[in-house]
């Protein structure tokens, strides 16, 4: 898993090399827009609700003894949950409407690496990718919010609470991975059939998602995320598809 990591996180600079060489910046447009447009709703409201979850969580808390840790560790914990509960709401939404672009720009880069007509735009195939974008991101965002609220509320315990944001870190840079991977696993399997990829690869994943968190966190990184991350994980995803690694179910509808 450690070595398929460290693949996925070099995979960025080759992202970055074919998006030069191959002159791939238009397919940037329509995701830098989509998350301008939806980070800044996102985490100006998640910054605001941060102050009231620390507020909620000291009213339920029902000892009267170690209230001054368990006050400091709740804003410690508001604050990562609200950052984390944007970045899963974030992150998924992008994925699921920019997916039919996302989904497009991944077929490019398979017929650039391995030959092939050069794919084109179809309006029946982007809406069956934006519906599927859309049952990936509901299915992530799930599992995402289900294990995070299960982790803040183990940080509670003063003793748990440094790693906790390691943890939530970790699970989301998966779940970030998995969709970026999806762009490509889509024209191979059913859901099924690419969560079974996925999980199977998961050091993929994982050191995919890092990355594109860490670029969410700067300036120039944000707006170019999500297209890196896509040829980042179609290039690696791809190599182990050509090798036959893939489950048994193959997609033959959405």
């Amino acid at each position: 898993m450690l070595k398929q990591g460290l693949q996925a996180i070099g995979a960025y600079a080759r992202a970055l090399q074919l998006t030069v060489r191959w002159n791939l910046w238009g397919y940037f447009v329509i995701p830098v827009l989509i998350s301008l447009i939806l980070g800044g709703a996102i985490f100006y409201t998640a910054y605001g609700l941060s102050d009231n979850l620390s507020a909620w969580i000291m009213q339920v808390y029902p000892f009267e003894w170690g209230q001054a840790v368990v006050e400091r560790v709740s804003q410690v914990l508001g604050g990562v949950l609200m950052v984390a509960l944007g970045l899963i709401l974030f992150k998924n939404l992008v994925i699921a409407l920019a997916s039919p672009f996302m989904s497009f720009l991944s077929e490019k880069i398979e017929r650039k690496l391995y030959g092939g007509e050069s794919p084109t735009f179809s309006v029946s195939q982007a809406i069956s990718d934006l519906v599927r974008g859309i049952r990936i991101a509901i299915r992530l965002i799930a599992r995402e919010l289900g294990i995070t609220l299960i982790l803040v509320l183990i940080g509670l315990i003063p003793i748990f609470s440094p790693v906790i944001p390691f943890l939530i870190f970790i699970v989301q840079a998966y779940y970030a991975g998995f969709g970026n991977m999806d762009f490509t696993l889509e024209r191979y399997y059913r859901v099924s059939g690419s969560v079974g990829f996925v999980r199977d690869h998961r050091g993929l994943a994982i050191g995919n998602g890092a990355v594109y968190l860490f670029l969410y966190f700067t300036v120039i990184g944000f707006v170019v995320a999500l297209p890196l991350g896509t040829i980042a994980a179609a290039t690696e995803s791809l190599k182990h598809l050509r090798k036959g690694e893939k489950p048994q179910t193959m997609r033959t509808t959405a």
